[in-house]
C-alpha cells in the first residue's frame, strides 16, 4: 500500500526527516505518535505528494505520489485545518468530495453530517473549531480512499464528539478495510484502534 525508502526531507538548512523507511502492505489502522516538530505533518505531507522527498523514494499503491494524478486517486490526506473553500457549505464539501473520491459513500457522509449536528445551510468558515473538525473528518472516512491519512483529526472535537469520531472510523474500516494513518496526541484514546 505505501513503501517509503530511506526518505530524508529538511525544510531550507534544517532536517525534519532523516533516512525513513516504512513498509505498509496490508489494510490497516495505524498511528503516529511524537512530539510537535518530530516530522509528523512532513512524512504525512511527503505521503500525499504534496511535497517531493529531498531524498528516498515513497510509493502509494506503487507510485510516486508527487504531481501524480492516477495516484492521487487512491489518496486522501486531511491536514489539521485543511484548506476548504471559504463559501462552501458541507453540502458543498461533500458534493466535491464525491468528485475527487471515486470510492466516496454518500450515504456514510450524510449520516455522519447528522450524527455530529453541522448545520447544512451555514457556511463552514462560520463553523466552531470542533464543527471544522468534524466536517473535515467526515471528507476523510466519506472518501474511502485506499489510503486515508488523517493529521489530528480529533483535534478540537470534545470528548463525547471524539467517541463518534472512533466510532465511525472502525465502522468505515470494517466496511472498506483499507490504510488508514493517524496522527495524534490523544495515545490512551487511539491506542485501543
Amino acid at each position: 500500500m505505501i513503501q517509503i525508502e530511506q526518505v530524508t526531507y529538511s525544510y531550507q538548512e534544517t532536517p525534519v526527516l532523516n533516512n525513513v523507511t516504512l513498509h505498509e502492505t496490508e489494510p490497516t489502522i495505524s498511528a503516529m505518535w511524537g512530539r510537535n516538530g518530530a516530522g509528523k505533518t512532513t512524512l504525512m505531507s511527503l505521503l500525499a505528494g504534496h511535497n517531493r522527498p529531498d531524498a528516498g523514494t515513497i510509493q502509494v499503491m506503487g507510485q510516486d505520489p508527487y504531481n501524480n494524478l492516477a495516484a492521487q486517486e487512491n489518496l486522501c490526506y486531511i491536514q489539521e485545518n485543511h484548506p476548504l473553500g471559504r463559501n462552501w457549505t458541507i453540502n458543498d464539501m461533500v458534493r466535491f468530495g464525491q468528485y475527487f473520491h471515486p470510492q466516496w459513500d454518500q450515504t456514510f457522509a450524510e449520516r455522519l453530517i447528522d450524527m455530529f449536528e453541522l448545520p447544512v445551510k451555514k457556511k463552514i468558515t462560520k463553523f466552531s473549531k470542533g464543527m471544522k473538525t468534524a466536517a473535515q473528518m467526515i471528507l476523510g472516512l466519506a472518501s474511502n480512499a485506499r489510503v486515508t491519512i488523517l493529521d489530528e483529526p480529533t483535534n478540537g472535537l470534545d470528548a463525547e464528539k471524539r467517541k463518534y469520531f472512533y466510532n465511525a472510523l472502525l465502522e468505515t474500516y470494517e466496511d472498506n478495510p483499507r490504510l488508514i494513518l493517524i496522527s495524534s496526541h490523544h495515545i490512551e484514546e487511539i491506542q485501543p484502534l
